[in-house]
């Protein structure tokens, strides 16, 4: 496989990026492939897009298969630009390194490496033995990563990508001293959270969250807020909801709580056998796990959320403790703080309980990787330093 830098093409493939820039997009279309990775593909023949297609969601047909369908007989000798290698193993669907070979294209253009132990370079290999030449645009391989980063995360550490989600009033309040914090932000902002939502695997909480505020934390189709296309497009991954899952060390979560009696499924990680929990709820599964002083280890739980549920991208929302663990721990891939234009005064409760800091050296420190107004708020996306 050739590896080449977008400076380094020849004259006659110089277009490459365009259509590489455009599978990638294709990817994104897919708000959640689960356990699978967002993947697009563009078939190019004679500088003329002849087909286009991206992963819709798991046991759906890959994006080189929709794409190779739309082509129909011009796939033939087109070169097909792909996001991510194409696999060479059967699981739900067959393999997509079969499907181009079999459909005669010329040439193979990725993005990056598949990190799946059962592809990993094989569908590379497959291809250039069946005389398909493949290059890798090495420039696209992060950006063909950050839009299914969960898929990456899992595979080469063995978690799932973490979003912690905050909404904070101007002087970093999330709640009045009496604990009103309906509504802090405004319905665009709580439109952008249904769908990190829908993006996710799991929604994690704690318990304190749902003693305190009884939260659903489901997705809710009608306020999404999304185009009747991209509703359609996603029709079949939105049809399941993401697991809940509750972080609760003493097993006080109530059967009563709203989180356990909407559809799908809830996970509760304690430190202790649930043999004290009479008549539970039919969808909740409880799971013990290791301690952390004498809390639940966050660590664990997101080994199990990967290795066990084969979750990739998950998102936290939960109160001021919780979440302070999270970001302490260096668990938190990414941030997303909405912040409201609105004032709610010192006795109000604060954003994090984060304690101990004592010199500036001692910050948390992030790089804001995105900062749009959403309605009358701001939504500010930061990543670790």
């Amino acid at each position: 496989m050739k590896k080449i830098r977008n400076d380094e093409l020849e004259t006659a493939v110089i277009d490459w990026p365009v259509y590489m820039r455009r599978a990638i997009d294709l990817a994104g279309n897919s708000i959640n492939t689960s356990p699978n990775p967002r993947v697009g593909c563009v078939l190019v023949s004679n500088q003329e897009i002849v087909g286009e297609g991206w992963h819709v969601a798991v046991g759906e047909a890959h994006a080189e298969v929709m794409a190779l369908r739309q082509a129909g007989d011009r796939a033939k000798s087109s070169t097909a630009f792909v996001s991510l290698e194409p696999c060479s193993h059967t699981g739900r669907t067959g393999p997509c390194s079969d499907a181009l070979i079999a459909a005669g294209v010329s040439e193979v253009v990725i993005a990056c490496i598949d990190p799946n132990p059962e592809v990993a370079g094989k569908g590379v290999e497959k291809l250039i033995a069946a005389g398909i030449a493949v290059t890798q645009l090495t420039e696209f391989d992060a950006l063909a990563r950050a839009v299914t980063p969960g898929y990456f995360k899992r595979r080469e550490q063995g978690t799932p990508y973490v979003r912690c989600k905050l909404a904070m009033s101007l002087d970093g309040r999330t709640a009045l001293a009496n604990g009103e914090s309906k509504w802090i932000s405004g319905s665009a902002s709580r439109s952008d959270v249904q769908r990190l939502r829908a993006a996710s695997s799991a929604v994690i909480t704690g318990i304190e969250t749902v003693l305190a505020d009884d939260p659903s934390l489901n997705v809710r189709i009608d306020e999404l807020n999304l185009h009747q296309d991209d509703l359609a497009r996603n029709e079949q991954a939105l049809a399941k909801q993401p697991l809940r899952v509750i972080l609760d060390s003493q097993l006080r979560t109530p059967n009563a709580a709203k989180i356990l009696s909407l559809p799908g499924e809830v996970k509760i990680f304690s430190l202790g056998p649930h043999d004290s929990v009479k008549n539970p709820p039919s969808n909740v599964e409880y799971l013990q796990t290791q301690e952390s002083g004498k809390r639940v280890s966050l660590h664990s739980v997101l080994e199990s959320l990967a290795s066990d549920f084969s979750c990739t991208e998950v998102l936290v929302e939960a109160g001021a403790t919780l979440s302070a663990a999270f970001i302490q721990a260096g668990l938190v891939d990414e941030l997303i703080v909405y912040i409201a234009p609105k004032l709610l005064g010192s006795d109000a409760r604060s954003l994090l309980n984060i304690a101990g800091i004592e010199s500036m050296s001692d910050s948390l420190d992030f790089e804001i990787t995105d900062l749009r107004q959403m309605d009358r708020d701001i939504r500010v996306v930061l990543k670790p330093v």
